[in-house]
């Protein structure tokens, strides 16, 4: 039977708790995903920093992994039927994460469907967008003097942030009352817009006002201020 030991990564990132679900990661949008639905559903797990400045994405022990070189990823040693899980995309994550725990993603089909709806809302439109404005508002693209690939992701990310804004108009979470993985899956980028991109200013952030009082209210939650620090 396979053993947590048998994974190549785990030469790399020995696990201290190898009875507990593994997390590769960084505190960056898509890796807090992952941490702070760990800490919302109270699963123990154990923590791995995979670090950028070295590279260690692309170690071959990384790539066992996930062949796509992108954190985060996870091993749960007691996966489907007893069986070590490894799994990477932080939104296949969150689903599985859910559907283990029973939390955070309704059990009705209808409603069910609804949440993976704008859980692909965010993976497909949500974190590439504002992770390319970043790009061009934080990093390397600022220095471009053509303004206008900057100026395109500035306005569908307007045009994103309009949509949950509406959404999140007569009612405090994205899918309702409910706190569910869909909000754990976009608040992380709307935080990171704002804040580490600092591009609110150039989305006109203060036009959004339902999407930041949600983001107020998330960002307020214990379990999303403990997931954002890991891994330390």
């Amino acid at each position: 039977m396979t053993q947590l030991a048998d994974f190549p990564i785990s030469r790399k990132w020995p696990a201290r708790h190898p009875e507990r679900l593994q997390l590769y990661s960084m505190p960056t949008p898509n890796g807090v995903k992952v941490s702070i639905m760990l800490e919302e559903i109270g699963l123990p797990y154990e923590a791995h920093r995979v670090a950028f400045d070295s590279n260690d994405q692309l170690s071959p022990e990384f790539i066992s992994l996930n062949p796509n070189n992108k954190i985060p990823a996870i091993i749960d040693p007691d996966g489907p039927g007893g069986r070590p899980l490894p799994l990477f995309e932080s939104g296949a994550i969150l689903i599985y994460l859910a559907e283990k725990s029973g939390q955070l993603l309704p059990g009705d089909p209808h409603e069910r469907y609804q949440a993976l709806q704008w859980l692909m809302f965010q993976m497909g439109g949500i974190g590439p967008m504002f992770g390319q404005l970043g790009f061009f508002q934080k990093f390397a693209g600022k220095e471009y003097e053509d303004k206008r690939p900057r100026d395109r992701y500035v306005a569908e990310s307007r045009r994103l942030l309009g949509v949950l804004n509406q959404r999140l108009q007569d009612r405090p979470w994205l899918l309702g009352d409910a706190y569910s993985i869909v909000d754990i899956a976009t608040f992380p980028w709307i935080r990171v817009l704002v804040g580490f991109y600092e591009a609110g200013e150039l989305v006109g952030i203060v036009d959004f006002p339902h999407v930041t009082r949600a983001l107020g209210a998330f960002i307020e939650r214990p379990a999303v201020k403990r997931g954002l620090t890991v891994p330390a």
